[in-house]
């Protein structure tokens, strides 16, 4: 029998009555519970998290691409405390605070061209809710495009802007969401060119009628789907469309940003200001809960005269908004975004030695420390070793093969990323991809030659 009385994080429980509470008192997400196999994590420093029993796994996703900085920082730490001590809270219905002025004048500077103004949020997937109503507010127009190869966020609004699979589930959302094709089309079919990409989506503009849409909202670098790095003037392109037509563009930008693709967010690497910008994850490395939306001037104007028709008790959070400051702090002072566009290069060249080694790898992409490889049973044709939204025996022995060895990664269907803390060094991302040459023996037995 579990003590019920200890939960108060004191860490006398073991690794098996951790779970076995949480699938009995808890619903995990994205899975029938019956299949849920949670690791129990204990504590976590740097780039390793612990389980009860001492394990330590090297974390090579930074949980979900977010917890950027490392673990147990004891700058935000402090930071955090310090805002609980002096103000823990206040109503974001007509009073303000210190850390509100400082961080909205903080990400000013940070933010791509004159986007300065921001409203806060608690998540990307809130952030992406807003920037649609602004989007709405701002044009009256009602539509929205977004990509097929996308994630946005999985609430009512978020989950419909969703192009990938796990929006069907949850259909019929939201209104007046179009789905366009970009220019990538799986490992079966060559990327399409820039142009060509810009042509189809000026036609879907065409069809569906450009009077009508409010705004496209665009991962810059796709995540989740497969690290998708446009090709040089596409998003230059859709940038020119959008003005052509009067359209808002919004770059999605919740886990490309803050130096994850090194540089401060991922539109920077081809100089392209977006009309509105969303951020969470990297915001705070995930130390606490937040999300923001950055507008340029001729969006945020138009409230000067009309209200903004939303609002959330946990809007400007103070201590959300400290542990913000405190994480931007530490990109600053440690030189991270710098560090990870070097760093970049150091995962080319481990993505092109596994690459040289391991038939099963069928295709590489990274910017930065935002990487994936894609594995498949044949090279020629481009099969890849799992089917379209679904896994394979090839895939769950891998992904079991890593764990085993103490390297965390994240899988999507036939993908493995390779997103690991900016903070990583040398030393242990070698670690880390040494496992994964390893564990890539069991898929490479599965190509056919």
């Amino acid at each position: 029998m579990v003590d019920e009385g200890s939960g108060q994080g004191g860490g006398h429980l073991s690794a098996a009555e951790i779970v076995e509470l949480s699938k009995r008192y808890t619903l995990f997400d994205w899975i029938a519970q019956s299949k849920a196999a949670p690791v129990p994590v204990a504590s976590a420093k740097g780039v390793y998290f612990t389980d009860p029993d001492g394990k330590r796994y090297l974390d090579f996703n930074s949980q979900l691409m977010s917890v950027n900085i490392g673990h147990g920082d004891e700058r935000v730490a402090q930071a955090i405390a310090a805002q609980v001590r002096q103000l823990a809270y206040v109503s974001s219905a007509g009073m303000t605070s210190e850390v509100r002025a400082l961080l909205g004048q903080k990400l000013a500077g940070l933010f791509p061209g004159d986007i300065e103004k921001s409203f806060f949020t608690l998540g990307g997937a809130e952030a992406n809710e807003n920037a649609v109503r602004i989007a709405r507010a701002v044009t009256g127009r009602q539509k929205i495009l977004a990509r097929y190869r996308s994630y946005h966020g999985a609430t009512a609004g978020a989950i419909t802007l969703t192009g990938e699979p796990r929006r069907w589930a949850n259909e019929p959302g939201i209104p007046g969401v179009v789905h366009v094709l970009d220019f990538y089309h799986g490992t079966t079919r060559a990327p399409d060119t820039a142009a060509d990409a810009l042509t189809a989506l000026e036609e879907t503009i065409q069809l569906e009628g450009p009077a009508t849409i409010a705004a496209f909202i665009i991962e810059p670098v796709t995540g989740t789907n497969g690290i998708l790095v446009p090709p040089d003037g596409y998003l230059e392109g859709v940038r020119e469309l959008c003005d052509r037509y009067g359209i808002l563009l919004i770059a999605d930008e919740v886990m490309s940003g803050f130096g994850r693709t090194g540089a401060w967010f991922a539109v920077d690497h081809w100089g392209v200001v977006p009309d509105l910008i969303t951020c969470a994850k990297g915001l705070t490395s995930s130390y606490l809960p937040l999300g923001a939306i950055g507008m340029r001037p001729h969006v945020a104007e138009y409230f000067e005269d009309h209200a903004f028709a939303g609002g959330l008790t946990y809007n400007s959070h103070p201590v959300c908004l400290a542990a913000a400051l405190a994480t931007i702090r530490v990109y600053e002072e440690d030189g991270l975004i710098e560090r990870t566009a070097k760093m970049g290069q150091v995962m080319r060249r481990h993505h092109e030695e596994l690459a040289a080694r391991h038939p099963s790898v069928g295709a590489h992409r990274n910017i930065g420390l935002f990487g994936c490889l894609e594995l498949v049973r044949d090279r020629q044709t481009g099969e890849p070793m799992a089917p379209f939204n679904s896994s394979s025996p090839e895939m769950a022995a891998l992904f079991a093969y890593m764990m085993e060895h103490g390297v965390f990664v994240s899988l999507h269907w036939n993908q493995v990323m390779t997103n690991p803390p900016l903070t990583i060094t040398e030393e242990e991302l070698g670690e880390g991809f040494a496992v994964l040459d390893r564990a890539l023996e069991i898929t490479d037995r599965a190509v056919r030659v």
